[in-house]
């Protein structure tokens, strides 16, 4: 019910400089009134043609104080300008249009067929000097609007998040039952109606545009799969070494300990690349990860409606992967996911194993159509569920996840660190995802 974009009357002014007689004089009174340098103006005017563009999508109120003036040769067409009353509030999902009115990112890209409407034709006819002929100005074509879309974002949410975010950080709201997008932000930020100023590359949605290594939040990924197969329980145990070999390279997790025996529980709550490791290899095997991984999606993209949405990517032929990747990939190394796919994963969790497809569009009111998207079935023995929501709790109350905890309501989640480069400030990419409340999730 909130507009965030809209188009509102504008005037382009134009010019036949053929027609102006003096040059300096109407270039200075144009630089009075739409701003500007008087010199530019009259570079414009002393063009050898009989149309230049003078002024695109002024505003109205300045194009009629220029027009009182009286300039020979100057003239005004009626025209829209897209304007975004939230500013720079989801810019990145609405992206933006050129001046010509084409989407160029962001929904204004994606629905732009839906959006534009159709151009109408202007016909000015002139005579042998270029000048025009009394009333022979006519309009073959009128244009015809494009239609309104409703979104799903909630405006209040996404600029509470937007408000959130640190530099380099992501974010998802999804409803899990319907994939309606609440709310999805990356900074930096991007302004819609000054794409010239924003920064490079501000306009995409990293969520949706950019695939990562996920880390530990993939570990739900490898226990889910674990207890689909109905031989593991939060309280299987598995004896975890310090260190597990692995080719040349020795895997350890995050912080130090000594060998021990865990409970499945535990290896989520203190979040144990041994334990996933080993009860992956014992109760699961590799190549049966592998085509549970691509059973819930995530090595392709989800379908949402936003342009550029990436892929994941796994290494196919699981009988050439080193030890290595086998174990790494339990954890969520040597694998990239969006995090999308991630919350798309996530959200079957809570919504009886059907996992649905992540947008943006909800209806289009000037038709009546209300969209419908597809959702399918990834957990199949969902009796793994419940077990696992109970461990991600754990995970939250006593585990690595303490920090997401919110007094008065129930959370579930799982944290996530990878490697990202060999520089110290550039070390981690971390990240949690989760639900909240647990016994009725509504984000």
């Amino acid at each position: 019910g909130n507009v965030l974009a809209t188009s509102v009357d504008a005037t382009t002014v134009y010019a036949n400089p053929k027609e102006v007689v003096d040059r300096s004089s109407t270039a200075q009174a144009l630089a009075d009134s739409l701003g500007g340098e008087a010199s530019e103006y009259r570079d414009l005017l002393s063009q050898d043609t009989t149309f230049v563009y003078i002024k695109r999508k002024a505003d109205v109120d300045v194009a009629d104080a220029l027009r009182e003036k009286g300039l020979t040769g100057i003239y005004f067409i009626d025209d829209t300008k897209r304007v975004y009353p939230y500013g720079k509030v989801a810019g990145q999902v609405l992206g933006f249009v050129n001046v010509d009115g084409q989407g160029v990112s962001g929904l204004e890209l994606y629905y732009d067929d839906i959006l534009k409407g159709t151009p109408g034709r202007l016909v000015v006819q002139r005579g042998g000097k270029g000048i025009p002929i009394p009333g022979g100005t006519e309009v073959d074509e009128p244009a015809k609007d494009g239609q309104d879309i409703v979104i799903s974002i909630d405006i209040d949410m996404q600029s509470y998040l937007e408000k959130r975010l640190a530099e380099g950080v992501g974010a998802v709201l999804m409803d899990a039952s319907t994939g309606d997008l609440l709310a999805i932000a990356s900074t930096p930020y991007f302004d819609p109606a000054a794409p010239s100023e924003s920064e490079v590359g501000s306009d995409s949605l990293k969520p949706v545009t950019q695939a990562y290594e996920p880390g530990s939040i993939f570990k739900t990924v490898s226990m889910t799969a674990l207890l689909e197969t109905g031989s593991v329980s939060p309280d299987t145990t598995v004896f975890a070494p310090a260190g597990l070999a692995a080719d040349e390279y020795v895997i350890t997790d995050a912080h130090e300990r000594g060998d021990m025996t865990m409970t499945a529980r535990y290896v989520m709550q203190d979040s144990s690349n041994v334990g996933i490791s080993l009860l992956v290899e014992s109760h699961l095997g590799f190549a049966p990860l592998y085509d549970k991984i691509v059973t819930y999606g995530l090595n392709g993209a989800t379908g949402i409606d936003y342009p550029g949405e990436a892929g994941g990517y796994l290494a196919p032929n699981v009988e050439t992967w080193s030890q290595i990747l086998k174990y790494n990939v339990t954890f969520g190394q040597g694998i990239a996911t969006t995090p999308l796919q991630m919350t798309r994963f996530y959200g079957a969790l809570v919504n009886d194993g059907v996992a649905v497809t992540p947008h943006l569009l909800l209806s289009k009111p000037q038709t009546g159509e209300v969209m419908t998207y597809e959702s399918e079935t990834i957990i199949e023995n969902k009796a793994a569920i419940a077990p696992m929501i109970s461990m991600l709790e754990t995970v939250v109350e006593e585990g690595t996840g303490q920090g997401a905890a919110i007094e008065g309501y129930a959370v579930a989640g799982k944290t996530g660190t990878a490697q990202k480069g060999k520089r110290e400030d550039l070390k981690w990419i971390v990240s949690f995802i989760g639900f909240a409340p647990v016994d009725n999730p509504q984000v």
